[in-house]
């Protein structure tokens, strides 16, 4: 049977941003006694998803490279895999054997409390009290049980990553606030025969945030919170929300073929046509600014037309209109991995690290004081958002786990497909909680 879960219990931590709450000092960190560390050569195998060439592989390189050389005894082995792969694929099939990466990427919420219940990761609360304490709460969606398992390294909300120059073009005289607005936005750039909305339906996922927003839309927070923590999905929000899908790609806002058309690859892919002047706007996270600059074929245009705004208001939906959905990047040590891998780990969150992390521009920082890394105003607009967010929704297939996620995320893209309905995601989502 499938455990239940409560990811999305602990998401009004945007309430007070982890940029913007003041830290208390936790103490001295509970590590193992020094003579444990560093004392025999020790070889940690990293698996993270910066598999682009660009800021943000480059970067994870430099701070293994880093560690190593403030500890000698210590080899980093890098494995950068795509995140669909990585997450649905890779991961799953490492953990289940005995060799396991050492640290990797997680991302917290009902899909931890499954790693957790299947014994696979390291117990680090004792590990990393000073940490929790400087990054705040949005550590808690890295907890099971009150137990830290893993730490975040990149939090906020997703949004509409859009291009100035287009928007000026077709008339558009500011980002629209409500759904209402955006689709006047679409019919103002297709008369000007621009592709309204780039969209990677081809990884299954991007395609999948757009109902998870309606869903964010009609349900209210108190009805996510209950489905996040119960699996339990018989609120006629949950099929109202695919029905305003439906409605919506009824409008056809994407370009053709789509389906097939990866999300975050090259200039062909989603984020591409964006980064490219091929299509006016795209829905993703605060990552997305590094992995637009990847695809860009030049990068000094991108940053001259580049904006974002927060996802659309739905005039009269039950929802919070200033409710949004997000998450994190984090990483998790496997149970057995060696007592370094929590120091690396530590490492990676450390202000210095941080900031760091920040000037690549690939994403948001957690750690506080790391905030003054961050230059792009795209990303100054997410972080300003973030904090004034009333609630924040975790993904919703990190939060109801990978069991009804990969279900859900399935039955949602068969609607974009034109071979699904509403009411098939709802009963794909009630059969996989039933496993």
């Amino acid at each position: 049977m499938a455990m239940k879960r409560r990811a999305g219990a602990v998401l009004a931590l945007f309430l007070t941003s982890a940029l913007l709450v003041t830290a208390c000092n936790g103490g001295d960190d509970e590590a193992p006694a020094e003579s444990e560390l560093y004392k025999n050569p020790v070889t940690l195998t990293w698996w993270h998803n910066a598999s682009q060439d660009g800021p943000g592989k480059t970067y994870w390189e430099k701070v293994a490279k880093d560690f190593s050389a403030l500890h000698p005894t210590v080899t980093i082995q890098i494995e950068a895999i795509e995140t669909n792969q990585l997450q649905r694929t890779r991961l799953p099939a490492a953990l289940l054997t005995s060799d396991p990466p050492d640290i990797f990427a997680a991302w917290g919420g009902g899909e931890m409390r499954e790693q957790v219940e299947a014994d696979y990761l390291k117990d680090i609360t004792d590990q990393v009290k000073t940490e929790v304490a400087n990054i705040g709460s949005a550590t808690e969606i890295w907890q099971v049980d009150g137990k830290q398992y893993g730490l975040p390294f990149r939090m906020g909300i997703e949004g509409i990553w859009y291009n100035k120059d287009m928007f000026a073009k077709a008339g558009i005289t500011a980002p629209p606030t409500t759904f209402e607005e955006l689709n006047e936005a679409v019919t103002k750039l297709k008369a000007i025969n621009v592709v309204p909305i780039a969209l990677g339906a081809g990884d299954k996922w991007p395609a999948a945030h757009w109902w998870y927003n309606f869903a964010l839309r009609a349900c209210s927070v108190d009805t996510l919170k209950k489905a996040s923590i119960d699996l339990v999905f018989d609120d006629p929000c949950f099929v109202k929300a695919g029905q305003d899908l439906k409605t919506f790609i009824d409008t056809k806002p994407f370009q053709a073929n789509f389906i097939a058309t990866p999300g975050q690859n090259d200039p062909t892919s989603a984020n591409g046509l964006l980064a490219n002047g091929k299509a006016a706007m795209e829905l993703m996270g605060d990552w997305n600014r590094g992995t637009l600059e990847t695809a860009a074929e030049d990068p000094e245009a991108l940053k001259k037309f580049l904006g974002w705004f927060p996802v659309p208001a739905i005039s009269g939906s039950a929802g919070d209109p200033k409710a949004a959905l997000g998450g994190g990047d984090g990483f998790a040590c496997a149970k057995n991995a060696p007592a370094e891998c929590v120091e690396f780990l530590k490492y990676i969150v450390s202000p210095e690290v941080q900031k760091g992390y920040a000037e690549t521009g690939t994403g948001l920082p957690v750690t506080k004081g790391s905030e003054g890394g961050i230059s792009d105003p795209a990303l100054k607009s997410i972080l300003e958002a973030t904090s004034g967010a009333t609630y924040v929704q975790l993904w919703l297939d990190t939060a109801f786990g990978s069991t009804v996620g990969n279900a859900m995320n399935d039955a949602i893209v068969a609607i974009f497909a034109g071979n699904g309905s509403p009411e098939q995601v709802v009963s794909a989502m009630k059969a996989a909680a039933k496993k």
